[in-house]
C-alpha cells in the first residue's frame, strides 16, 4: 500500500500529514534513514528484535547454547601488543 502525504512546517519543525489509512497508535515513531528515503517504524526496533528473538525454536536456542553462543571471545588488537599497525609502514615519504 503506498500513499501521497502533505508536509508542512509546523514552527521551526517539519511535519507529515498522515492519510488515514497510515495513521499509528502511539504519540511516538522511530525514524531511520535508508537509500530510498526515511523509514517510519511504530515501534522500537529493538522491541522489534526481542520478540523475534523470544519467537525462535527451541531447537535453535538449543544448538546456541550448546555451541557456547553466549560467552565473549577474547580479541587481541594490535594496539595492545606494541605492535605496528597491520599494512601500514612506518617510513614516511620526504617531498
Amino acid at each position: 500500500m503506498s500513499a501521497t502525504a502533505k508536509v508542512f512546517k509546523n514552527g521551526r519543525s517539519q511535519a507529515i500529514r498522515m492519510p488515514r489509512e497510515f495513521r499509528v497508535a502511539g504519540s511516538e515513531v522511530h525514524l531511520r534513514r535508508v537509500p530510498e528515503g526515511i523509514l517510519i517504524v511504530e515501534r522500537d526496533p529493538w522491541e522489534v528484535c526481542r520478540d523475534a528473538c523470544r519467537e525462535l525454536p527451541e531447537e535453535i536456542l538449543a544448538a546456541v547454547e550448546k555451541r557456547g553462543g553466549n560467552s565473549v571471545q577474547k580479541r587481541v588488537w594490535w594496539w595492545e601488543n606494541d605492535r605496528k599497525r597491520p599494512g601500514k609502514s612506518s617510513a614516511r615519504k620526504s617531498t
